[in-house]
């Protein structure tokens, strides 16, 4: 079994600390500890954390491989500094089965990066008519507890109650992509001032809101547990508090393009900035920032969306709607909460692995760096500033909003169950 010397870091932006990882577990944590027979990381002035939890992934195997494979996608969470990530159900076929599910997960356990927990689909095909396999989805060797349509809302108030009662059973979560279809049709971008002067179809803040309100009623009714995906707007925000104040078992996720870019982007028309639901206001930017530190929001999560180039290098209305995230998320997430003072480094690993772990149910992940827990492990140089190159990523994609950008903080090594999947910022 190796031994690994982490010398000098910052646990959790705290006081500096040595970390010995024997095999797949944390040995020791102190000052001073031994070196011997152990491969020492120097890592004075970088910070510790538990290993990066993404809740909403898309890694498109299987049926898009021209986009993402779990090969790639998962070397892309590594170089991000996660350590598990829950991939979405919109494959081809998709995974509204035990067999596809269990076919995603066995490709995460094989090649190694990081571990992949699939989520299903809450309605077969995604179509929302009928219930998808979700007690076998759950009994498989996948063990999925979360059930999603993302890409796709539940619509139906019935089928959504359904899948409520039925995932309750077994303490699953339902993911909800609030979006109300008929509001939404032909939406281009953010209904607002920006889309009345681009001309534009305008996607408006209540398709998002109406939806989010009936589901955390539904989720109240049946006593079960909710998740919000990737909630942009302030109005949303305002719901989710109202909810969690009556003691209603719902959570949110921000995603990091959401907590810094708005739709005042969109005036390029370069469809990079094509998203779902998409860039909102400053308004809503900052509500979702303090919505963030406040707890309100628990979680940060990438939807990472890769395209092949001709998906997204044509006109804006033709456009595949989503970004790459993996490799930028912790930048982003430093640059718009720590670096600003909404969140210290204890505040990122709450947000960014152990609540999304705890949400998931990812066992081993967001775990304490301490004595004992499994060895699943992020360092970060909080002090690095570098431009985004997307040819650099480890992604298949390059769709990324933020080619050319300076953002702060570098993954510098990524460690599962003791393994360093990357290296002074270079896959293992």
């Amino acid at each position: 079994m190796s031994k690994t010397l982490i010398r000098g870091a910052k646990i959790l932006g705290g006081e500096a600390k040595d970390v010995l990882v024997d095999g797949e577990t944390i040995a020791a944590v102190g000052t001073g500890l031994s070196a011997e027979g152990a491969t020492v990381v120097d890592a004075e002035g970088q910070i510790l954390l538990p290993g990066l939890v993404d809740l909403h992934t898309h890694l498109r195997e299987p049926g898009r491989e021209d986009s993402e494979t779990v090969l790639t996608g998962t070397r892309a969470a590594a170089s991000g500094g996660y350590t598990a990530v829950f991939a979405m159900a919109n494959t081809f076929p998709v995974a509204d089965t035990a067999g596809v599910v269990e076919q995603v997960y066995r490709l995460g356990r094989e090649h190694g990066y990081c571990d992949v927990q699939p989520i299903g689909a809450v309605t077969v095909g995604l179509e929302g008519r009928k219930l998808a396999e979700l007690g076998a989805m759950h009994e498989s060797a996948a063990g999925v507890t979360v059930f999603s349509d993302d890409g796709k809302c539940v619509d139906d108030a019935v089928i959504m109650r359904r899948a409520l009662e039925y995932v309750k059973a077994f303490g699953g979560v339902v993911a909800q992509h609030a979006q109300e279809p008929r509001l939404t049709e032909g939406a281009q971008m953010n209904e607002g001032v920006v889309s009345a002067e681009l001309g534009l179809g305008g996607w408006p803040a209540v398709a998002e809101e109406s939806v989010i309100a009936r589901d955390v009623l539904l989720a109240e009714h049946v006593g079960s547990r909710v998740h919000i995906c990737h909630l942009s707007t302030a109005g949303s925000v305002e719901i989710v508090r109202w909810a969690k104040s009556r003691g209603i078992d719902v959570t949110a996720e921000v995603t990091p393009h959401h907590l810094l870019l708005t739709d005042e982007m969109v005036r390029t028309y370069n469809p990079v900035y094509k998203v779902n639901p998409p860039l909102r206001t400053e308004r809503d930017v900052m509500a979702l920032r303090e919505a963030l530190a406040d707890g309100t929001i628990d979680i940060v999560a990438t939807d990472h969306a890769p395209h092949p180039h001709e998906d997204k290098d044509c006109e804006w209305a033709a456009a595949a709607m989503g970004m790459v995230g993996l490799e930028t998320a912790l930048s982003v997430v430093q640059h718009t909460m720590v670096d600003t003072g909404l969140l210290d480094w204890a505040g990122v690993a709450d947000r960014m692995s152990a609540r999304p772990a705890a949400i998931g149910s990812a066992t081993g992940h967001g775990r304490p760096v301490s004595e004992g827990e499994p060895a699943n492990l992020t360092l970060v140089d909080p002090a690095y500033r570098g431009t985004v190159d997307p040819e650099g990523f480890a992604s298949r994609s390059r769709n990324t909003p933020y080619e050319g950008r300076e953002l702060p903080g570098r993954v510098t090594h990524t460690f599962l169950r003791g393994r360093a999947t990357l290296i002074d910022g270079k896959l293992a």
